[in-house]
């Protein structure tokens, strides 16, 4: 499997990838790494505390590295939570509605990591 058809697969963006890191061997690197950087993980924990400083630092950080890797949906979920916890904004949701949210990111986290691992496999 090429890294084109990792992102055909997992539904990112390889021009937006290429674009930042500019050669298939940092979107490779920087792909492999993705699963191990705990970064996801973070945004995932904060669900049930609720805390507004540490929902919006792990959402903005997870929207950071999965728009630099091209990884669209992620990025543009996590920045729905961002904008929801940046301080100096009303918030718009509820916290069931950004629970919701945050679900879906670790439906498609899921499913992003599962095409990185078979692809680590080809």
């Amino acid at each position: 499997m090429t890294i084109q058809e990792l992102y055909q697969n997992i539904g990112g963006d390889y021009d937006q990838a290429i674009r930042v890191l500019r050669m298939d061997k940092l979107i490779d690197k920087h792909i492999r790494k993705f699963a191990s950087n705990g970064v996801v993980d973070e945004l995932l924990n904060c669900k049930d505390a609720m805390n507004p400083t540490q929902l919006f630092e792990a959402s903005h950080a997870v929207k950071g590295v999965t728009a630099n890797l091209g990884l669209i949906k992620l990025s543009e979920m996590a920045s729905e939570i961002t904008e929801e916890f940046r301080p100096g904004n009303d918030r718009k949701m509820s916290d069931e509605d950004v629970k919701e949210r945050i679900e879906a990111i670790r439906e498609i986290y899921a499913l992003t990591l599962e095409g990185i691992r078979k692809y680590e496999e080809s």
